[in-house]
């Protein structure tokens, strides 16, 4: 028993020892507090500062409920509201036109919008739908539907081009706005869209809008002591049924249908595929290639509105497949302009001298044609798109 307590004693008067020792080596590396210590502090820009005193100084006492914030400075004020309104209050200095517009546009907007303003997949057509508000699917597009230019410039100027919003200078904003309205025949190409023109151009929908007059109109009809609750029709009609939409068709009669117009379909382009192929060696043999290949670059401006070649139909303009030598206006199963059908119905067909005078200034050769390009500022790319159409036939 007294060996285990001598162990234990010299066990302990050991550790005793090194804590001691430990203590005293570890004290003298440990720097002391100072009583009253500096705080450190991150650099500040002197500017910053500067202005934020000016700031306080200036705007008063802090008001509201909680004691919290201050009022607007001006400038603050103009950063944010620069909305402009349909009285034309805040347009901004600057100007631009169509034919500086169209560069502009296809840079920044023609991906989703096309390179006409007609819209590319489910993206918003910004051109086209006259006339259209009183059908049953109307095309509501800034030409047709919106009564104030104030908007078009106003969106395109805040919230466009889509991912870098607010790039686009002012003079940019009035070019990429002038073309919208050429694309939609309410400008010519060679209109200077600034602060001083902007009301002159006409919205045709400016008068189509009238305020909300349900409450005096509507309302009332719905009110309960106009409402019918019982007994209200002596006996119950069924006017109409519901269109079934599906894919696939409910009746057999429906797949017996179809399979008759599917061949008669195939006969068809079988004819087409076997006159294309006599008439391309005698028409290729009169062409120049090298004007041909040029041209095919050049109608990529065209390939939005108008198909060629093999399988070629009618888009929003009509399919060119042997325009040269055609009648202006001559499909059948297109709706042409007025003026263009007038012109096919005197007799004046496209040929290379119509067709260039056309590619250069459509507006300006056939008044009120629907296509919306502005037409080509070189005289190679129009005889170039010329010798290709003529590479094909009918």
């Amino acid at each position: 028993m007294s060996k285990s307590l001598n162990l234990f004693a010299g066990a302990a008067f050991s550790v005793a020892t090194v804590m001691v020792v430990s203590y005293n080596y570890a004290d003298r590396n440990v720097a002391q507090m100072p009583e009253n210590p500096a705080i450190v502090s991150f650099d500040v820009d002197p500017d910053f500062a500067l202005i934020a005193s000016a700031q306080a100084a200036g705007s008063g006492m802090r008001e509201g409920k909680f004691n919290l914030g201050r009022p607007a400075l001006d400038v603050e004020v103009a950063a944010w509201d620069w909305d402009v309104s349909p009285d034309g209050t805040d347009l901004p200095d600057g100007s631009g036109n169509a034919y500086d517009g169209e560069e502009l546009f296809a840079e920044h907007c023609a991906i989703c919008h096309g390179d006409f303003a007609e819209g590319v997949d489910n993206w918003p057509k910004l051109a086209g739908g006259m006339d259209t508000l009183d059908h049953d699917d109307p095309l509501k597009t800034v030409g047709s539907y919106w009564p104030h230019l104030s908007t078009a410039f106003d969106y395109v100027r805040r919230s466009m081009p889509f991912g870098n919003a607010g790039s686009l200078t002012d003079d940019e904003t009035y070019a990429i706005v002038a073309y919208i309205l050429y694309s939609n025949d309410l400008i010519d190409d060679e209109f200077e869209l600034s602060r001083e023109t902007f009301f002159d151009v006409e919205m045709p929908n400016a008068n189509g809008f009238i305020m909300d007059d349900r409450a005096e109109t509507e309302y009332t009809i719905f009110t309960t002591e106009n409402a019918c609750m019982s007994d209200c029709k002596d006996s119950v009609e069924i006017t109409m049924r519901a269109a079934v939409l599906d894919v696939t068709p409910e009746e057999e009669g429906a797949e017996q249908a179809a399979a008759p117009a599917a061949v008669e379909e195939t006969v068809q382009v079988a004819v087409v595929e076997e006159v294309v192929e006599e008439a391309a060696p005698a028409a290729a043999s009169a062409l120049d290639a090298d004007l041909v290949k040029a041209g095919e670059k050049a109608f990529k401006k065209c390939k939005a509105c108008h198909q060629v070649g093999e399988g070629a139909k009618n888009k929003s303009g009509p399919q060119l497949n042997g325009v040269v030598g055609r009648a202006i206006g001559g499909l059948d199963d297109f709706k042409y302009s007025k003026n263009m059908a007038a012109m096919g119905a005197e007799g004046v067909v496209w040929n290379d001298e119509t067709l260039a005078a056309f590619l250069a200034k459509p507006k300006a050769y056939i008044k009120g044609t629907k296509m919306s390009f502005s037409g080509f500022k070189k005289e190679k790319d129009i005889a170039a798109t010329i010798e290709y159409l003529k590479s094909f036939s009918e």
